[in-house]
């Protein structure tokens, strides 16, 4: 974790950057050196001062170099200067008379026209030794200490692969001696990310040592310096290491091969077989892996994976396949064959409806964001209220928790496309195991759609196929972090202690052979779909690992019944083996701990750094990007370390759009993570760790090779440098008045929600002004998305719908269709659905009184879109529903952005603009040159903007622009002015707000 730096003993303040790192917590850099009343580095000149200039060759390869001069307030020496003299290996030198002046200006040349003039700059120096080191300036004798002396030896190398330091002083003083003067002299460049220096201590057997950059920041181990001995000694992150060997020694080749994989299994669905096996071991790691399979017509086959994984399809009916599984390292060593698995396909199944992403740009997709269970019931044979249907308040309402499916949404796709979405995001639609699962996030069997949302002839497959018929997506909501409390089926599934005796029978359901949870499957026995028969059991069974298996606990439940260890899940009970799940509860929201500890009971959290748990969801989301999903939803993204997003699962997804589809699909295969930041700030807390922009970058260091090592040191790195230390961006940027390619070199796979506005959209302008204020931290923000308020918050992390009013919802609407990122709504927020309600309170209360409300019957009767946001025929509630005032302004919203890409996928600036929500956006490619002045609600003045024709996309208004200005008045709140450089004129009919 972060460690306070410590006090110097330097007794002056400290310099400006050095003060600035170490309030950023940079590995606990001090201002100054470890002693007292130092040698200034830049001192007042006397009468005779003189500076002594190094300068470094070895880059060079000059066959001379001058120094051509000027002492402050002089003039320069005649060209090409003064001839420097030899200093020591790689180095030259030459002392200045400066005379009466505190400094001088240099430049460096080889007397033949080839000049070192600092890119035009020159080079500022001081007095005293100062070295210029490829355009770095320091200030300490890189030769002082090279001759060689008859005392006893000390041969130091530093590590700077951590701070990034591109030279390195060290100032030491010998055990019963003086210090050297600050800064300490010059170590020598050994190889990449190390510095070395021999030194000469007499008769001292040992040294205390402190290291800086010869810019004032300083390495002094936490202001208890280093102590060296003679002999060779490493200094690498605060460790010191004696009698080491040469870091920068030609490595011995690697001819070691890794160990043979282990616990190789092999599994057959109808002609695909998925093998799996546990990691093998390897002195310098495995790199990858190869398959051989053998059997059917083929014979011999093999291939080279990258994970623990292999899914084999497309194989022979009927026929038994064998499989081996060897480890490759670095070097090409390859391990012995694993013992075999062998696995025997069956018939092939019926060939899937064809599911193939549409694979464009996300940013042209306003989103619909749906709860399927609570938005249209297509199918009342698949409602499902399960055990807290009667507690809950829902039986009285005839409202099953499980209500709405995937027929309803098919049927409702016209009503969406209405609106003008073209992208819809629904819940997580695994099979789901808890007593309150309708949302989805009690993931189950990964592997299996719930039953409960499916019908004859809709399928999960059926809706990703209907939508893509009408040209809408599907991004699917994931969940990464978590299962069910009762674990995921083909990983890890936990045995309770249960006894039906005269107190728990109600509780416990019989056991009957054969008989398999499945949501919506009723156990004949019990009568109930919720069925635990297959979860407890009164003898501990093989292998239990949990504490005080069956004993009471001294404790009683709400009836007075007697309570026992280990009869409810729970991470600290043992329970949850270590290999799959994490074994502590959350007790710091923005500590380490958010990440490897369980957020609630319901919410068994998985050891995502294992390699077991890795293959499963891995394994589990494949299937979906197979079936043809546009992109994931990712929930509780912020609780996995982003160096596991980055090194497993993002590469994964990556990889099999990749290999299903092709390159441009996977670029465009939309994954938006949720990094729940609840404050108004930039960083969260400041905790670079836990906030949203974070999660879109990819890692800057190496990390071990073992995924929770470098968890930990990921966490600790990042969180030491804090947020003045972390990347930027312009990718969201007009530079001037123009569009320019983004740098995406750095992007992680993750975009964001873009938690700040979320936060702030209790107001428009507020949301407006917080997210400008944070998308120079954001890869690239124009794909954030946007909301009001969602399925848990509301803005300020309320707990209830917004209720802003619908002239401030208008004014919301307006600028999320405008500004950058994607607009996104909550199912039912076009009504003003139940506005002011709390959104979520379990089945303490019914779900008809709450944001998560069923809204099916809002849209009873027909609809049909002949074009996104325009309706071709309605009848019934729903054609009420399509007359409210927020649909006509989302309708005619989504009608402009459309028709002006700019407000898709454009940059924006602020730059030479008034007004309170004003920007202007471009887009440039090929030959669309898309230019657009935006003002929301209020009046602005646009200056320095491209001379020519600009019409309103509101009002069809005409303004020619000859000197840079256009003025607007206000619109008024909820209206907007959309002025497009030679643009298509008015778009869509005058509304109540827009007009």
């Amino acid at each position: 974790m972060r460690r306070a730096p410590t006090t110097p003993r330097r007794r002056r303040p400290p310099r400006p950057l050095a003060a600035a790192l170490a309030a950023a917590g940079l590995f606990g850099l001090l201002a100054g050196p470890p002693e007292p009343d130092p040698v200034p580095l830049r001192t007042t000149a006397a009468a005779t001062d003189t500076a002594t200039v190094f300068y470094y060759t070895k880059t060079k390869n000059w066959s001379a170099t001058y120094l051509h001069y000027a002492p402050d307030g002089g003039t320069w020496t005649t060209v090409p200067g003064v001839l420097m003299e030899a200093a020591c290996a790689d180095w030259v030198k030459q002392t200045v008379d400066l005379g009466s002046a505190a400094g001088l200006q240099a430049t460096f040349n080889n007397g033949s026209g080839t000049w070192d003039n600092n890119g035009g700059g020159n080079y500022t120096l001081g007095t005293g030794a100062v070295t210029v080191k490829d355009g770095v300036i320091a200030h300490s004798d890189p030769c002082a200490g090279t001759e060689t002396g008859s005392g006893n030896e000390a041969t130091v190398y530093y590590s700077t692969a951590a701070s990034g330091w591109t030279t390195a002083d060290i100032h030491y003083a010998p055990t019963g001696g003086s210090w050297t003067t600050a800064p300490g002299v010059g170590m020598e460049a050994a190889c990449t990310g190390w510095w070395k220096k021999t030194l000469d201590i007499g008769t001292a057997t040992s040294l205390k040592a402190a290291f800086n950059n010869g810019n004032g920041v300083w390495d002094n181990n936490n202001g208890a310096d280093y102590p060296i001995p003679l002999g060779t000694t490493t200094v690498k992150d605060r460790t010191v290491t004696s009698g080491a060997a040469n870091p920068c020694a030609a490595e011995v080749p690697d001819t070691e091969p890794p160990t043979a994989p282990a616990g190789v299994t092999a599994s057959a669905t109808d002609t695909s077989v998925v093998v799996s096996w546990d990691a093998a071991t390897d002195n310098k790691g495995v790199t990858k892996y190869q398959v051989t399979r053998t059997g059917g017509t083929l014979g011999t086959v093999v291939t080279d994976v990258g994970s623990t994984v292999f899914s084999d399809s497309g194989l022979e009916e009927k026929t038994a396949y064998t499989y081996t599984v060897k480890a490759v390292d670095a070097a090409g060593n390859t391990s012995p064959a694993s013992a075999t698995a062998t696995a025997t396909t069956g018939e092939r199944a019926p060939a899937p409806a064809a599911g193939t992403p549409l694979g464009t740009d996300p940013r042209k997709d306003p989103i619909y964001f749906v709860l399927t269970a609570r938005f249209h019931d297509g199918d009342t044979t698949n409602d499902r209220g399960g055990s807290q249907h009667v507690k809950s308040g829902n039986a009285a309402n005839d409202d099953p928790m499980f209500r709405g499916d995937f027929k309803g949404l098919v049927e409702k796709l016209d009503y969406i496309k209405a609106l003008g979405f073209s992208a819809v995001w629904i819940t997580p639609v695994v099979l789901n195991r808890s007593d309150y699962d309708y949302h989805g996030y009690h993931g189950y069997d990964f592997y299996k759609v719930d039953p409960r949302l499916e019908s004859a002839g809709a399928s999960y497959q059926d809706l990703i196929n209907a939508a893509h018929a009408k040209g809408m997506k599907i991004y699917q909501d994931v969940v990464y972090n978590h299962s069910s409390r009762w674990g995921a089926k083909g990983l890890f599934t936990p045995t309770v202690y249960g006894v039906r005796d005269s107190q728990w029978s109600w509780y416990y359901d019989e056991k009957t052979e054969g008989f398999a949870y499945d949501g919506l499957t009723v156990e004949p026995k019990s009568g109930k779909s919720y069925y635990n028969g297959d979860l407890w059991s009164t003898a501990e069974p093989t292998g239990n690992t949990c504490l005080n298996w069956g004993k009471p606990t001294g404790g009683k439940s709400a009836e007075g019944y007697t309570l026992y260890n280990c009869q409810w899940p729970s991470p600290t009970s043992g329970m949850f083996p270590k290999a799959y799940y994490h074994q502590c509860w959350i007790g710091n929201w923005e500590g380490e701990d958010s990440r490897s500890c369980w957020l609630h009971e319901d919410l068994a959290d998985f050891d995502t750094e294992s390699t077991p748990v890795q293959n499963y969801l891995i394994g589990a989301y494949d299937k979906y990007i197979d079936m043809g999903v546009d992109g994931f939803r990712i929930d509780t993204a912020v609780h996995i370390p982003r160096v596991t997003w980055n090194r497993r699962f993002l590469p994964a997804i990556h990889d099999r759009v990749t290999q299903k589809f092709g390159t441009e699909a996977a670029r465009n295969f939309f994954v938006f993570g949720e990094v729940g930041a609840f404050v108004n700030d930039k960083w969260n807390r400041g905790s670079v760790n836990h906030s949203a922009q974070f999660f879109t970058w990819k890692e800057r260091k190496e990390y071990s090779a073992d995924d929770e090592t470098a968890a930990i040191e990921q966490f600790t790195y990042e969180n030491n440098l804090g947020t003045a230390n972390q990347p930027t961006s312009a990718n969201a940027f007009l530079s001037g008045n123009s569009y320019h390619a983004p740098d995406r070199s750095q992007f992680s796979g993750m975009n964001i929600i873009d938690m700040r506005m979320h936060m702030n959209f209790g107001d428009a302008q507020n949301a407006f002004s917080n997210g400008k204020d944070s998308d120079d931290s954001v890869n690239d923000a124009t794909y954030n998305v946007v909301y009001v308020d969602s399925h848990d918050y509301g803005p300020n992390k309320s707990s209830t719908r917004y209720s802003g009013g619908t002239d401030a919802w208008a004014e919301n609407m307006a600028l999320m269709w405008t500004f950058r990122g994607i607009p996104t709504l909550y199912y039912g927020s076009e009504i003003e659905f139940q506005k002011g309600k709390q959104i979520d309170c379990g089945p303490s209360c019914p779900l008809a009184s709450t944001g998560r409300a069923y809204f099916g019957d809002h849209l009873a009767g027909s609809v049909t879109a002949s074009d996104f946001g325009t309706v071709a025929s309605a009848s019934g509630t729903v054609a009420t529903t399509l007359a409210q005032p927020l649909v006509k302004h989302l309708q005619r919203l989504n009608q402009i952005r459309r028709a002006v890409p700019a407000l898709q996928t454009g940059q924006y600036s602020t730059d030479g603009i008034s007004g309170q929500m004003a920007f202007k956006r471009r887009w440039t490619s090929g030959g669309t040159d898309s230019f657009a002045l935006v003002t929301v609600t209020g009046g602005a003045s646009f200056t320095g903007i491209p001379n020519g024709t600009y019409t309103d996309a509101v009002t069809g208004d005409v303004r020619s622009v000859s000197n840079g200005t256009l003025s607007v008045a206000a619109p008024g709140k909820g209206n907007l002015r959309v002025y497009v450089l030679n643009g298509p004129g008015k778009i869509g009919a005058d509304g109540p707000y827009l007009k």
